[in-house]
């Protein structure tokens, strides 16, 4: 898998559906375009709530890893 240079994480574990979205939605203009933030989520919702997020933001999912305990998601501004 190939790793993604992220400039920034997100530590959203524990927060329950939909603040891990909220929370991007609020950071990914904190970094500049073509900037990578890797989220760390617990809520199974993320796999659906972050691709949604991504295709109405016009921003793109990297990569998606589901850990043991753990969901990283590699998310990279667009616009």
């Amino acid at each position: 898998m190939a790793e993604h240079d992220a400039v920034k994480v997100l530590d959203l574990k524990g927060l329950p559906c939909p603040m891990p979205v909220v929370k991007m939605s609020q950071e990914i203009g904190s970094v500049d375009v073509g900037n990578v933030i890797e989220v760390h989520t617990t809520d199974p919702g993320s796999l659906a709530d972050f691709p949604a997020w991504a295709k109405s933001s016009g921003n793109e999912i990297l990569e998606t890893r589901q850990e043991e305990g753990l969901i990283r998601i590699f998310v990279k501004r667009l616009k």
